[in-house]
């Protein structure tokens, strides 16, 4: 099936005039592009390291939105050029010049899978389940991971940076916090090599889908495993279940500044010579983080690995 694309080209003062607009007449979905700078309100709690670069603010901007039914075309168009010069007496929406495009109806839900092949993390091959295991990798450690629409294939830099690491500490005893725990990659890596336990949290529910599905594909009794819904920084009930002073090994591979964060709430719940292992570090990030580490009594910095430009530093509870 295919859509139609409408894109309007006005300026970024009238953008809300015609988002309203368009609501009225019953469109309910739009995509909205300028070059204006996020504010410091937009960004509070994204947890970005790095904003994108945009060309300077020309008080353009422009306004798309999807129609499925051609035969609501004709009509719906005729609305939006009615409703665009009613706008006119207002505010300045510039040539709000029209464009009509065709676009496909893609499986976006999906498509990514054809992107993510087996591959590996020197002696452990991470594939995906729908793929077969190629015939010279069959003699290593295997980890199959559905990600589904939960975050980590284990293909990044930083969960490879945490897998290394976990590959290094991991032992028959360990048990283990996997703080952001996404598809449960890193936490199903601590269990096939060898942990006794995994507790895992995420701030989105579909991780619990995830890990169990996961747990499942790799053949693992899903009660070494448990995963919870929330935010391990500020929510009590999760700290409470999460438990105090009884991991062997903290994992988080998250972004810096929720490294920031969780570096000063982490020591409370390792065992003391427990060890935090992290990445999500863009290496502009790493002294600000070592900084803080450095200053958390807590913690003793043991060493930093490094892989493109993403870094890992792995921690000691004193």
């Amino acid at each position: 099936m295919k859509w139609t694309k409408i894109t309007l080209s006005t300026t970024t003062e009238a953008v809300d005039w015609i988002s309203s607009m368009l609501d009225e007449i019953g469109i309910e979905g739009i995509e909205i592009e300028d070059n204006i700078p996020l504010s410091e309100a937009d960004t509070k709690g994204m947890f970005i390291d790095i904003l994108p670069e945009l060309p300077p603010d020309d008080g353009t901007a422009k306004i798309s939105f999807y129609l499925e039914d051609p035969t609501k075309m004709e009509g719906t168009m005729r609305q939006v050029e009615e409703g665009l010069e009613d706008l006119r007496q207002f505010v300045d929406i510039g040539e709000a010049a029209i464009v009509v495009s065709e676009t496909e109806d893609k499986d976006w839900i999906n498509n990514w899978k054809q992107y993510f092949k087996p591959f590996t993390v020197d002696d452990i091959l991470i594939k995906p389940t729908w793929e077969d295991v190629p015939e010279e990798h069959k003699d290593k450690l295997l980890i199959q991971i559905d990600p589904g629409t939960a975050f980590g294939t284990g293909m990044h830099e930083t969960t490879q940076l945490c897998i290394r690491q976990l590959r290094r500490y991991v032992n028959d005893s360990s048990v283990v916090l996997d703080v952001g725990t996404g598809s449960g990659i890193l936490g199903i890596a601590a269990l096939k090599l060898g942990a006794k336990s995994v507790f895992g949290t995420d701030l989105d529910e579909n991780a619990i889908h995830a890990v169990a599905e996961n747990l499942e594909a790799n053949a693992i009794a899903k009660e070494t495993f448990q995963v919870v819904q929330g935010n391990i920084l500020d929510d009590k009930k999760i700290q409470e279940m999460a438990g105090e002073a009884c991991y062997d090994i903290a994992v988080a591979n998250i972004l810096a500044p929720v490294i920031l964060l969780l570096q000063a709430e982490i020591c409370r719940h390792l065992k003391r010579g427990g060890l935090f292992i992290t990445s999500g570090i863009i290496n502009t990030k790493e002294e600000e983080v070592r900084e803080a580490m450095a200053a958390n009594n807590e913690l003793e910095i043991l060493e930093t690995t490094y892989q493109g430009d993403w870094v890992s530093i792995t921690a000691r509870r004193r």
